[in-house]
């Protein structure tokens, strides 16, 4: 089966991740290499007020992860997601074969927020999907 690398933001539930930081971030990350498939990427994104509760939640911690995966098994990573308590919400983006090198190894060096300068306000970075054109995947990916 021919496998792709996808990115995947996942929000999750910042209660339950500031309990246990380990165990949370590492159920989807497991999950993926049971299947069989490669961790290239999977780092905390930030923490953040969500526009709106989700699952009762007005807080969220989001998570970056990106792998490399048989299409066929993202129906099986989904299923999992939407049964997690931990996890409020998931977005999976299948990645251009073409950007895959630059996007993982800006993952792998980007800092959550630059240094602000003195009396200055944090900046967040831009996140790697938003520089980018990817594509959603739908269900059979």
């Amino acid at each position: 089966m021919p496998q792709n690398v996808y990115e995947g933001l996942f929000i999750f539930d910042s209660t339950n991740y500031n309990r246990d930081t380990e165990g949370v971030s590492r159920q989807v990350p497991a999950l993926i290499e049971k299947l069989g498939g490669e961790i290239l990427v999977s780092r905390l994104w930030e923490e953040r007020r969500l526009a709106y509760s989700i699952k009762g939640q007005r807080k969220g911690t989001y998570w970056l992860l990106y792998f490399r995966l048989d299409n066929h098994l993202l129906a099986e990573i989904r299923r999992h997601c939407a049964i997690n308590d931990n996890i409020l919400r998931v977005l999976f983006l299948k990645v251009d074969p073409r950007i895959v090198d630059t996007l993982v190894n800006h993952a792998r060096s980007a800092v959550t927020l630059s240094a602000p300068a003195e009396g200055e306000a944090p900046q967040a970075e831009t996140p790697p999907a938003a520089q980018t054109e990817a594509t959603p995947v739908t269900e059979g990916g």
